[in-house]
């Protein structure tokens, strides 16, 4: 039995103060946080965790430069804190990244401007940045990054944000709920709400999508954190909306080899056309171009990216990296999230704020909205404050819980991560633990996606040596990461390793094809799936990559591309 089973055999007898539905990093962080108050908390999520947005975003932790722009100095200020915060308390997932943001004679922001708006930038981190921002010469940027463009370049702020592994975060926040002992249900739909005769919201009926039972599950409050997906639950609730809140807009990102674009730190780019900011993103062995930032009105279900969205990049990637010459055949892989903003009347998509809103519209309903990953704990601590404030006006709790610490506890990977911060040693570690059995780069891979759980990974790999082989010859993920995925980190379908916990979808040359009948087998003997069950989820996956591919569709379509 999985993971996932031993958790939802949890919810049918359950009675839970706060009941979660929405399992991306949002969901996930409220489910911590009420948690580690003591609360009794149950999540459900209709796919696998980071299923929609927190799977699909740029995968950086900052600050956020062009809000500045904007006058958003609070914002900023609060996101840049809580990127210190991250650091602090994931630190294998939360690592510092250089950004070079270039001047053009005659193109978008003057170098004068961009240094002004970066000691801004510093000093609202409090000069706490991994490394407060230089002004680099031109002689100095060709240096750090030769494949830039250099016609026309005056000079380059060089500063410093954070990536991370989205997915990954949102994992690892849900795994530490799960460890203060919320219930984690995945693939576990909402099919409508459960009222009192007072109209009050006191639970919902849920059904697990694989397995088919459903359930009724009574709760004192309940937090829709679904992300796209918030309107339409608030209408299950209230019956209908008289006006969305949300304002969807669409990013898409393409990832090529990094011999085709060669990028040593992230590049900031004004796209040509609209002066959009966008990233060219250095990702190992791959680098990622983007994103853009367009209104999306469509099914959450049915996002993809389109001929014109991987056209727009490569647009982008002509003028500022113009000897890679990149083709729509030097794409790899893309992925294509939305933006659950809170609609403000705002002009154009890039222009809507990034701020959340934390509502009760229907009693015992507690809706959260926009936001960005990088503040996902402090929107979270609020969305539970007015939870409990929920419980406590319909009597359900007497007292107020103490606030959670979360700002001072690591998530599971970063238990006994070095202080300073040398993932090698944490390689060695895992190495060690495997009996020499696998190799460094596979040791170094385990490190920096599980931190100091690497070291169990790899003793799987010790007691049985098979599972220390790789998955595919020239990666190098193990077999060992495919059953620590299984029977410690929730999947339960062949998607969610592929898709999520690995990612092969994103990161190897041919979308993980290769790897899924393996995979697929050796998840079928430890979740005792039939034949039928073991092909549906090959089939399954083959249409995920299709979808990352579709663009090409479009593109072969057009009469311009030849």
């Amino acid at each position: 039995m999985g993971q996932r089973e031993a958790h939802l055999s949890r919810l049918p007898a359950g009675r839970f103060d706060i009941l979660v539905v929405g399992g991306g990093i949002t969901g996930a962080g409220v489910a911590r946080d009420a948690a580690h108050r003591g609360l009794q908390v149950a999540l459900v999520e209709q796919g696998d965790l980071a299923y929609g947005t927190s799977s699909r975003s740029s995968k950086l932790i900052h600050g956020g430069l062009r809000y500045l722009e904007q006058g958003q100095f609070s914002l900023v200020f609060e996101s840049l804190t809580e990127r210190r915060v991250l650091m602090d308390i994931a630190p294998h997932l939360v690592q510092p990244l250089p950004f070079l943001f270039p001047s053009y004679r005659g193109e978008g922001r003057p170098a004068a401007v961009l240094d002004l708006g970066m000691w801004l930038y510093d000093g609202l981190s409090l000069f706490r940045s991994p490394h407060l921002h230089q002004r680099l010469k031109r002689g100095e940027v060709a240096t750090r990054e030769p494949a830039l463009r250099q016609e026309g370049l005056t000079a380059a702020q060089l500063y410093y944000d954070c990536a991370t592994d989205d997915a990954r975060l949102t994992l690892e926040t849900a795994l530490d709920a799960a460890q203060a002992g919320a219930v984690i249900g995945t693939w576990t739909r909402l099919e409508r709400f459960v009222h009192d005769d007072r109209r009050r919201v006191v639970g919902a009926v849920v059904r697990d999508r694989l397995g088919g039972a459903s359930w009724s599950i009574e709760a004192g409050a309940v937090v829709n954190a679904t992300g796209p997906w918030t309107d339409t639950t608030r209408a299950l609730a209230l019956g209908r909306v008289e006006k969305p809140l949300l304002r969807p807009t669409l990013g898409v990102h393409i990832v090529v080899d990094r011999s085709r674009l060669p990028v040593r730190q992230a590049v900031v780019l004004l796209h040509p056309r609209d002066e959009r900011i966008l990233f060219a993103i250095p990702w190992g062995e791959r680098t990622v171009l983007g994103t853009t930032d367009t209104d999306w009105a469509g099914d959450p279900e049915q996002v993809q990216a389109d001929a014109a969205d991987v056209r727009y990049l490569l647009d982008a990637a002509a003028v500022f990296f113009p000897d890679a010459r990149l083709q729509a055949q030097d794409v790899i892989a893309t992925w294509a999230g939305l933006r659950p903003l809170v609609g403000d009347g705002s002009g154009a998509a890039s222009q809507v704020s990034r701020e959340h809103q934390v509502l009760v519209e229907a009693d015992g309903l507690v809706t959260v909205a926009g936001g960005k990953l990088t503040t996902y704990r402090r929107m979270a601590a609020e969305v539970v404050d007015r939870a409990v404030d929920v419980l406590l006006l319909a009597g359900w709790r007497r007292e107020r819980p103490r606030p959670a610490a979360t700002d001072q506890m690591p998530l599971p990977g970063g238990v006994g991560w070095p202080e300073d911060d040398d993932r090698s040693r944490v390689a060695r570690q895992a190495r060690e633990a495997s009996g020499g059995r696998l190799d460094d780069d596979t040791a170094l891979l385990l490190a920096d996606t599980y931190g100091m759980l690497s070291v169990d990974v790899a003793e799987l790999a010790c007691r049985r040596p098979e599972l220390a082989e790789r998955i595919l010859p020239d990666r190098p993920e193990v077999r060992a990461q495919v059953e620590w995925a299984v029977t410690r980190e929730l999947a339960a379908r062949l998607e969610d390793v592929l898709a999520r916990r690995l990612p092969l979808l994103l990161r190897d040359q041919d979308q993980g094809l290769g790897a899924a009948e393996p995979v697929a087998r050796q998840m079928a003997a430890l979740l005792a799936w039939d034949e039928a069950r073991t092909s549906e989820e090959v089939t399954r996956y083959r249409a995920e990559v299709a979808r990352s591919r579709a663009w090409r569709e479009g593109w072969a379509q057009d009469p311009a591309d030849g």
